[in-house]
């Protein structure tokens, strides 16, 4: 059972909830006058962010991180962005992993070339390097930096590091910049939300299954969008610690900013484990803490799920399912049929043979599904069976080579092997895209942490096109032992013989480059011919037109819709050659729109003949200078750029690429209901593009010019109330659109352009 409170809640002595509206239950309990400001003081979250709280406003937090972490996708467009910022060296520990673009087999030399930079930036300013295969990111982290009362920053979504006591937030690129400049991480004090926890999962019950039925409690509402999660009761000691890692790993897919769970001895194990005994404490909430709500999850009562595509929050028992297949796999297929936009078509029912579902393709993986524990239950259901000579296929990925070597050591691995399974290196590739595509048509169960549309290879526009569900290792394991027909692992009694975990260093000590407070300066970078500097962006000019490059109404867009995810990862650190997949796999045409609108752009920087560039222009500005005050209206004057309309953009990963590819080809704002992800609507600031809203439906087309006068003077006030003016057909209409709250900062990088002008501005004041 999962019940959501309907508002804030007190968490008495950690194992009792008083709802607010029952205050006088808590002053009766406490014998004495509670306030609500001061018990929210009392949570875990509270004491570690006014730790890391470098200012003295605790409800405008100004944030200072521990350690830092980034893979082969993010860290050299990151890198390159501090380096033209002024950035001499990491001033924190900063561990560079290579686990995303790993396999070096297509592009040419490009996805090595990376690894290469990587390395050599590591030596010049003093980075922790973890060469390809050795561990995903996020395992890596747990194991040698995570720590009680810790805050790390990742330029990977999921960087989730709760049930170690770390506040980890996974964000853009630009905020990890501002760290390596020593400056801060801005954002308003978030509300916390309790996750209490009560009860035990039964034995055939994983991380993922937890993980899932809390998804798909909170996400559609948005009851903890923004929020940090922070986990208690008495059910977290039900849990081993590995486990939690696998459930709190999931919690960025509620779009919650970050989670925090009680530690307890089990956690000071896993430390001492780790050879880090010394980074325990015990963390609590006080006696009387204050929640601004609650997730009340009886874990005994957690079933085997699984989240049907094309949303993690998109959830089902798997009974449930099996018992009404054909009702449910139609609704998905109604989707699909959206997915696919008429470019390629996916289909589910076909699947179904005597009424049971058969699957194509399982995979265990990653942060999420190769944790020591589910690989080790996974053989647990398979030894003495096989996966069979059929279509079903799995695959295995540990999280790291001590995870792997010890897995081998114990006969775990030759009893995975033995049943047909294929044992994988340290890789993230089912996670986003790039590694073991299923067939098209194909459906694929994965211990993964997203199964959004092409994060499986999918290519619509090609009409290719497969699809993900996510489940436990438990229960993939026990499907590949029924030979791929859908299978919850409850069918199975072979839970719980875990033996003890034993980790060895030694390969890190072997192969990971330790260079923090070893940076050398002489040193130069190493480049391949794909790595690009960042194109010049123009500052904000007083006056802006944009030209409506891609209006798109989906209910919510994610950032591989934006910027897709698997092979197009081989061009992140070639900021052009990346934009020109931006929208491909949602709006094909969107590149050329836009493109066209940054020609005529570079012609107002380089000349100001913008007529001459774009003729057409004349009679949108014979009607902009109707208006009040614009008569005498420059053209030069005025900076144009392309603009992107949806509905609520940015959920899923932290990729700052989603915004950074609209920006060099010419973006210049977004207009939304409201943003997905605080990550995404960063990113966009960082980037200098106007994170604009509206509160009304849009009556505005693609290729219709939108005019916002006096911008900067806006960026100026209140933002609540910012005139523009739609212009088409000769005739302009009145919208009013608004921003929420921005930092004096983020104002300022707006104006400026982009983060890196604004560095540069600072630097030469």
């Amino acid at each position: 059972m999962v019940k959501l409170y309907d508002g804030g809640v007190y968490l008495v002595h950690g194992n009792e909830i008083v709802p607010e509206n029952e205050s006088e239950k808590v002053q009766a309990i406490a014998g004495r006058e509670v306030k609500k400001a001061e018990a929210k003081k009392g949570t875990i979250a509270y004491s570690i962010m006014e730790a890391h709280n470098t200012s003295s406003d605790m409800e405008n937090l100004k944030i200072k991180f521990d350690a830092m972490a980034s893979h082969d996708i993010t860290f050299v467009g990151i890198i390159q962005t501090a380096k033209a910022s002024g950035m001499e060296k990491f001033p924190i520990p900063y561990v560079l992993t290579n686990c995303h673009n790993s396999l070096c087999a297509v592009g040419g030399t490009i996805n090595e070339d990376d690894h290469m930079f990587g390395l050599s930036a590591a030596k010049k300013y003093g980075g922790i390097y973890v060469p390809p295969h050795i561990a995903v990111i996020h395992q890596y982290m747990r194991e040698m930096h995570a720590g009680c009362g810790k805050m790390i920053l990742g330029s990977d979504s999921h960087t989730r590091y709760g049930a170690l006591g770390t506040m980890a937030i996974g964000e853009g690129g630009g905020e990890l910049v501002k760290q390596l400049l020593c400056d801060t991480y801005d954002v308003k004090y978030p509300g916390v939300v309790a996750i209490y926890l009560t009860g035990k999962p039964a034995p055939y019950v994983g991380p993922q299954d937890i993980a899932l039925a809390i998804i798909g409690a909170v996400f559609k509402n948005g009851y903890v969008k923004n929020k940090v999660m922070e986990f208690v009761g008495p059910g977290v000691a039900s849990m081993p610690t590995d486990y939690r890692n696998g459930v709190d790993v999931m919690t960025t897919e509620t779009t919650c900013l970050s989670s925090v769970w009680r530690t307890d001895e089990d956690t000071k194990a896993f430390l001492s484990l780790h050879g880090r005994g010394d980074e325990y404490k015990e963390l609590n909430p006080a006696d009387i803490a204050y929640y601004d709500g609650c997730v009340y999850v009886d874990l005994s009562t957690i079933k085997p799920m699984i989240a049907l595509p094309f949303h993690p929050s998109n959830t089902y028992e798997i009974d449930e399912l099996n018992a009404n297949l054909g009702d449910i796999l139609r609704e998905v297929e109604k989707e699909a049929e959206h997915v696919g936009s008429g470019r390629a078509s996916y289909t589910l029912t076909d699947k179904i043979a005597d009424g049971k579902l058969q699957v194509q393709q399982g995979v265990i993986a990653g942060c999420a599904g190769g944790n020591y524990t589910n690989v080790v239950e996974a053989a647990n259901v398979l030894r003495g069976r096989n996966c069979g000579n059929g279509e079903f296929s799995l695959a295995v990925y540990p999280s790291s080579q001590p995870v792997f070597i010890d897995l081998a050591r114990k006969g775990v691995i030759s009893d995975l092997m033995e049943a047909g399974a294929i044992i994988r290196t340290a890789f993230c590739g089912p996670c986003f895209g790039a590694g073991d595509t299923p067939c098209n048509n194909g459906l694929s169960i994965r211990h993964t942490t997203r199964n959004f549309p092409n994060r499986e290879g999918s290519k619509p526009g090609n009409g290719q096109m497969s699809a993900v569900a996510l489940m436990d290792a438990r229960s993939i394991a026990a499907t590949a032992a029924n030979g791929g027909v859908l299978t919850s692992a409850e069918k199975f009694d072979c839970w719980g013989d875990v033996p003890e975990y034993k980790f060895d260093n030694t390969v890190y000590n072997n192969r990971v480059y330790y260079g923090f407070h070893k940076g050398d300066d002489s040193k130069e970078l190493v480049y391949g011919p794909n790595i690009k500097d960042w194109p010049e962006m123009s500052p904000l000019t007083d006056n802006i037109l944009l030209k409506v490059c891609s209006k798109i109404m989906d209910p919510v867009t994610t950032t591989d819709e934006l910027i897709p995810s698997g092979e197009t990862s081989s061009y992140r650190s070639n900021p052009l050659g990346l934009a020109e997949f931006t929208l491909s796999r949602r709006d094909p045409e969107y590149v050329g729109r836009s493109k066209e609108v940054d020609k005529i752009e570079k012609v107002r920087v380089s000349t100001g003949n913008v007529l001459e560039a774009e003729p057409e222009l004349a009679k949108i500005y014979e009607v902009i200078r109707t208006l009040p005050g614009q008569a005498d209206i420059r053209e030069a004057d005025t900076e144009i750029g392309s603009m992107v309309y949806a509905v609520k953009p940015g959920d899923g990963s932290a990729r700052e690429q989603a915004a950074s590819c609209q920006r060099v080809i010419g973006g210049l704002a977004n207009i939304t209901k409201e943003y997905a992800t605080k990550r995404y609507r960063s990113n966009v600031m960082n980037w200098g593009m106007i994170p604009f809203q509206m509160k009304e439906e849009p009556d505005f087309e693609v290729g219709d010019y939108i005019f916002v006068p006096g911008i900067r003077k806006a960026l100026d006030g209140d933002m609540q109330d910012i005139q523009a003016f739609v212009i088409k057909n000769g005739k302009m209409e009145e919208i009013s659109l608004y921003i929420t709250d921005m930092t004096p900062e983020e104002r300022q990088i707006v104006k400026a352009g982009c983060l890196i002008n604004y560095n540069r501005n600072r630097k030469n004041a």
